[in-house]
């Protein structure tokens, strides 16, 4: 699995991003994504995951981000998205996006995540 992030940019706080994470693979649709960010001088920490299987989709957010952004997934596009709104100076990060085929999206450690993409920048002013 090779995946694509793409999306961020320069926003003002109270502003709104979306993030995509381009996937290659057909079976790209059972695995758990997730999102994950570091900022400078910081730890890389989770954001968001998302899995979708035959029992449902299943969500998870880190509390940072509870109710200001939304992961979602288009498995006929091989994408997932996060919708970031009510950004924040400290959503200043670059993103991850990371897949992987079994984990379960309670699981927030990055150590279970086999593919990762290249980062892309968020920035949010004051």
């Amino acid at each position: 699995v090779q995946l694509q992030a793409s999306g961020g940019g320069l926003v003002q706080s109270g502003g709104s991003l979306r993030l995509s994470c381009a996937a290659s693979g057909r079976t790209f649709s059972t695995y758990t994504t997730g999102w994950f960010r570091q900022a400078p001088g910081k730890e890389r920490e989770f954001v968001a995951a998302i899995r979708w299987s035959s029992l449902g989709l299943s969500t998870s957010y880190s509390d940072s981000v509870k109710g200001r952004f939304t992961i979602s997934r288009d498995n006929a596009k091989n994408t997932v998205y996060l919708q970031m709104n009510s950004l924040k100076p400290e959503d200043t990060a670059v993103y991850y996006c990371a897949a992987n085929r079994y984990g379960d999206v309670s699981d927030k450690r990055d150590s279970v995540y086999d593919y990762w993409g290249q980062g892309t920048l968020v920035t949010v002013s004051s």
